[in-house]
């Protein structure tokens, strides 16, 4: 970690030296801080400090009015359009665990314990040692959405927040002026395999919002909108709505800082399926500036599908016209799809790390208050890499004590 945190370090042209963890702690990089293309400008995320104007427009290359460019989507993190600053999915089978909730030691020989992104056997550790996940790690500037599709995740922060959620849940997390959390997979299940399925989303906050307090929300599963539509053949499209209404389906209010509490700002979250053969149109974006809506479609399952007549084949990403209304016919498979669409900010990212923030400036800045605050807060947890036992159920525990539970659900 140590080696890794002087890359960081050198990179933003701050001496390794100058800049010492508090005792006992680890800085802990995030699996999102890797190697990406965004807006056409190859960077090495962890490892140099990026400057960039927000808001760049990707050059069309689709003759459709509805349809402005499609591209391939890479192994890592996805390109995403302002105000979102990328996604990554991850999908892993982990095996059956053992008592430590971690996977047998047998299945850890030939891994890179502490940075393991193998893939290795369709699982990997992460920054996980025991278990896998990402043990304590900082964030300034940005917000950042968990949709756990499949397994459960474990949650712990410096603001002595805590929570286990999966199943469907999204934990929304406005980072703000920072904070520090960890996010572990305990692996439950001892009988059998393990599965982890999520997306995480970092949503940019501008600059009157990025020292904000930090803030964390759960939407639950059982409270998060769907709808189902029919089409004249019985083929069927069920919409999970995380964010942003979807015709008169209101979704559930994000937090009161985030970029997408603005009505204007027009931030829409959805998971798509199709049955196969399915067909569905999504609606335009309201508003006489929908055009200077950004609104994207990742297709992350399935076949093929045809989208505003280019017809698109998996691990594909396809920006749209938000003005416009959509026509989507599937192919022989049922496929899945993650739209998300909002305004651009506009306004220049200075990213390092885990810090998200307008100038170079305000990153150094982030480097000494991680410094003088003992990473954004005393960390009140025993273990950098905390998990809440083998038979707790879905729950939250927010800032001013109070708690929510919910049933186990996987």
């Amino acid at each position: 970690e140590r080696n890794s945190a002087k890359k960081m370090l050198s990179a933003s042209g701050l001496s390794f030296r100058s800049f010492q963890f508090p005792r006992n702690q680890k800085l802990r990089h995030h699996n999102l801080l890797r190697t990406t293309s965004i807006k056409g400008d190859s960077r090495q995320l962890m490892g140099n400090f990026v400057s960039r104007r927000s808001g760049e427009s990707t050059k069309s290359s689709m003759a459709s009015s509805a349809v402005k460019n499609v591209e391939r989507l890479p192994q890592g993190p996805w390109q995403t359009q302002d105000p979102f600053l990328f996604c990554v999915y991850h999908n892993d089978a982990y095996p059956a665990g053992e008592e430590s909730m971690g996977p047998p030691k047998d299945a850890l020989r030939g891994r890179s314990m502490g940075s393991d992104f193998s893939g290795k056997d369709g699982w990997s550790m992460y920054h996980g040692e025991t278990i896998p996940g990402f043990p304590r790690h900082p964030h300034r500037g940005f917000e950042t959405i968990t949709v756990v599709r499949k397994g459960l995740i474990d949650h712990s922060d410096s603001m002595g927040c805590a929570g286990r959620f999966g199943g469907g849940d999204t934990q929304w997390m406005t980072a703000g002026k920072g904070i520090s959390h960890c996010e572990m997979f305990p692996l439950l299940k001892r009988d059998g395999p393990n599965k982890l399925e999520l997306f995480q989303i970092w949503l940019n906050l501008p600059k009157q919002g990025k020292m904000v307090p930090p803030h964390f929300k759960m939407l639950w599963s059982e409270d998060v909108p769907t709808q189902t539509f029919t089409d004249a053949k019985g083929g069927t499209t069920f919409v999970t709505v995380v964010a942003g209404p979807l015709m008169s389906t209101p979704a559930i209010a994000p937090p009161p800082d985030s970029w997408a509490a603005r009505e204007d700002a027009r931030v829409a979250v959805w998971t798509l399926k199709l049955s196969p053969g399915a067909t569905w149109t999504l609606p335009k974006c309201e508003g006489a500036d929908a055009e200077a809506i950004n609104r994207s479609l990742f297709f992350f399952s399935g076949s093929n599908v045809t989208i505003g007549g280019s017809k698109v084949s998996q691990r594909m990403c396809v920006s749209l016209n938000a003005a416009a209304d959509v026509e989507m016919i599937n192919g022989p498979e049922e496929s899945e799809l993650l739209m998300l669409q909002g305004r651009p900010i506009k306004e220049p990212v200075a990213q390092h790390g885990p810090f998200v923030m307008n100038t170079q400036t305000e990153i150094q800045d982030a480097f000494t208050d991680y410094k003088i605050t003992e990473g954004f807060g005393k960390w009140p947890w025993p273990n950098d890499d905390q998990v809440h036992g083998r038979v707790t159920g879905r729950f939250a525990k927010y800032a001013d004590g109070t708690k929510e539970e919910r049933s186990v659900q996987v």
